[in-house]
């Protein structure tokens, strides 16, 4: 099963924190988080950490965030790695520092090989960018021949920033926003979709196993409908 944790909104104002203090508790959510989906099986969990977008806040919140990512990068990693946990980061790299960047390539290659969760982190990550990379590197990628659409339909997911990643069963949106912020477009085409109340923070095991059972009791179609309907 594949999860996506959406954490991002304005949760920090929401729970009257400074916005560091409340990145900090973010982060502390982000660990309890990847804890519990492993235990509950999980096998594919995204947390939405920084989007493309979100360059638009005030130089220093994104400082104390690019220095909170150094941290959990350093800190966390080697506890991923002893839990099996497998990192992944999609996202333009090219508008982090050079020594995050060292820090996602070191953590990804320490932790390829593990097997019983891929935490998936998208930072600096837009979905129309994404998207649009894809379509413009399969269209480099054969500029000398034609593909049919049928081709380029088949070729266009492994293009996406998270190729060999299976799409996402289940979004989960926290602090009461329900809008889906540029995340995963494509990918989210027949995602079912959790809106939480509780702010990121705050969320634990518990909101998580609700959103579970929440998604279980769903009758998932694809777009189809059931012989008995006809």
């Amino acid at each position: 099963m594949a999860v996506i944790m959406d954490g991002n909104g304005r949760w920090a104002a929401k729970r009257a924190l400074p916005r560091t203090a409340g990145h900090k508790q973010g982060a502390e959510a982000a660990r309890r988080v990847v804890k519990a989906a492993a235990e509950l099986g999980i096998e594919y969990l995204t947390l939405f950490g920084f989007s493309s977008e979100n360059w638009s806040r005030p130089e220093s919140e994104i400082r104390d965030l690019m220095n909170l990512l150094r941290y959990y990068l350093r800190s966390e990693t080697a506890e991923l790695h002893k839990n099996g946990a497998r990192l992944k980061v999609i996202g333009d790299r090219d508008g982090l520092e050079s020594d995050i960047v060292k820090l996602i390539e070191n953590a990804e290659a320490l932790t390829a090989d593990n097997q019983d969760i891929t935490v998936v982190i998208a930072l600096n990550y837009g979905g129309r960018h994404d998207i649009l990379q894809a379509a413009y590197r399969l269209c480099q990628e054969h500029q000398e021949k034609t593909l049919s659409f049928k081709s380029f339909e088949e070729l266009f997911p492994a293009r996406l920033m998270t190729g060999g990643i299976p799409d996402p069963d289940l979004l989960i949106r926290t602090s009461g926003e329900q809008r889906i912020s540029n995340f995963l477009l494509w990918q989210c085409a027949y995602t079912e979709f959790v809106f939480s109340d509780t702010l990121w923070p705050d969320f634990d095991r518990s909101d998580l196993g609700a959103a579970l059972e929440e998604y279980a009791a769903r009758d998932r179609r694809f777009g189809a409908v059931k012989l008995s309907e006809g």
